[in-house]
């Protein structure tokens, strides 16, 4: 192991996966949970993050046609029901900060536009909402960590 592969400081890392857990206790559904954060992963291209949620989203009985089409859920209609599909936009727009726009709901000005945002509290209340921008927070941060470190995939035993 390297420096650059050595996880982070206990206390940064415990607070990291306080919050991971947390925000996915909150949220309620595993699989969403496991969604969001494998689209995320695949947005920040962390192989780490991508091979330890896959099997974790295949333990939550994830169908393999849901994994499979994920990286193009705005176009697999039919595959995704529409609370999947308000989550994906809204991790999608909070992942990706540049352009501030999405196929599935169009440009709404700013980072992440109006109508994305506006979708998402038609299908999660206040609680699970704030969950749910908890958990795309955490996963974030979790991918920024181990590409920077350049943690390879498989390192990870549950």
């Amino acid at each position: 192991m390297t420096a650059r592969t050595r996880l982070l400081d206990t206390s940064v890392a415990q607070a990291m996966s306080t919050l991971s857990a947390a925000a996915k206790r909150g949220l309620g559904d595993p699989a969403l949970a496991e969604l969001v954060v494998i689209r995320a992963s695949q947005l920040n291209h962390c192989a780490f993050c991508l091979d330890m949620h896959l099997r974790i989203a295949r333990e939550h009985g994830v169908p393999e046609r849901q994994l499979d089409l994920l990286a193009a859920w705005e176009e697999a209609e039919g595959v995704f029901d529409e609370r999947e599909r308000a989550a994906l936009a809204l991790t999608e727009a909070m992942t990706v900060l540049t352009g501030g726009t999405s196929q599935a709901f169009g440009s709404g000005g700013g980072f992440v536009p109006d109508a994305v945002y506006e979708s998402a509290p038609k299908h999660f209340d206040d609680t699970e909402l704030a969950h749910l921008i908890g958990l795309v927070v955490a996963i974030n941060n979790w991918n920024r960590v181990m590409v920077s470190r350049r943690v390879p995939p498989g390192g990870h035993t549950p």
